[in-house]
């Protein structure tokens, strides 16, 4: 019979909660999937515990969410956001996950408003600049953007490096004491129109897109980076920089 022992203060103090939204994919049946590359370095180089947001639009209530969470990051994924969100007509053959659309601008904006930190990678991005009245392009130069289809081997995905100039004085430039960085990007999508009050920390030095911003509309800070920093994580000081930002960024909401 186990016996169990009871939690006491003494125990230390508790780790801040951060969702990690997920997608809808397809595997014999509809799942819920989210990366463990996504999971592992908020643990490792954040501090943080990871509690795993469906993107169920149905089942899910944001409001009640928002109260119980730290931080929020919004993931990568193999989908776009739906052109409805900023005033664009979808492609035949674009690759959508409608529910995630919803459950991720909703969370996203319960827990902006709440003073919650919110965190953004590559379609997270996109989705927090479309929540800040931005707009997206698929007009991208492949000098250094990539998409690959579902026939890619994983291994190869993130192959592909290019420069971004980081902001002076902004918390990446800051965090890592560059002035550029080399970044992996895989995605179909980037910013167009920056979002009112999203303030840029990293550009792409062939073309000039924005590929990161912040902003602090409500006393909680936003993050977002367009490259996925996520990948090379153990050997990149730049990749941890960021998780690490995301960790004082839930320590300093949790100390108020």
């Amino acid at each position: 019979m186990r016996r169990f022992a009871c939690c006491r203060d003494e125990d230390g103090p508790v780790k801040p909660v951060i969702g990690v939204l997920c997608c809808n994919e397809i595997a014999d049946r509809p799942i819920q999937a989210v990366a463990t590359r996504f999971v592992e370095p908020l643990v490792r180089y954040a501090g943080a515990t990871v509690l795993l947001v469906p993107a169920v639009a149905d089942a899910m209530d944001t409001r009640a969410l928002a109260g119980r969470l730290d931080g929020l990051l919004l993931t990568g994924s193999r989908s776009n956001v739906a052109g409805a969100r900023y005033g664009k007509t979808d492609a035949a053959d674009d690759a959508l996950d409608l529910d995630r659309d919803t459950v991720a601008l909703e969370l996203a904006g319960r827990m902006i408003e709440a003073g919650r930190p919110v965190f953004g990678i590559c379609r997270g991005l996109q989705e927090l600049n479309v929540l800040f009245g931005g707009t997206l392009t698929e007009t991208l130069e492949e000098g250094h953007h990539r998409w690959t289809d579902d026939e890619t081997a994983y291994e190869s995905l993130f192959d592909h490096v290019h420069d971004v100039a980081l902001q002076s004085g902004g918390l990446l430039a800051t965090a890592t004491a560059q002035r550029s960085i080399s970044v992996t990007s895989v995605h179909r999508q980037g910013i167009a129109r920056l979002g009112a009050g999203l303030q840029v920390e990293a550009h792409a030095v062939s073309d000039g897109l924005v590929e990161a911003f912040s902003a602090r509309p409500c006393g909680g800070d936003v993050l977002a980076v367009q490259w996925h920093p996520e990948w090379d994580v153990a050997a990149s000081a730049s990749s941890r920089a960021f998780f690490s930002l995301i960790g004082q960024s839930l320590g300093t909401y949790r100390d108020h």
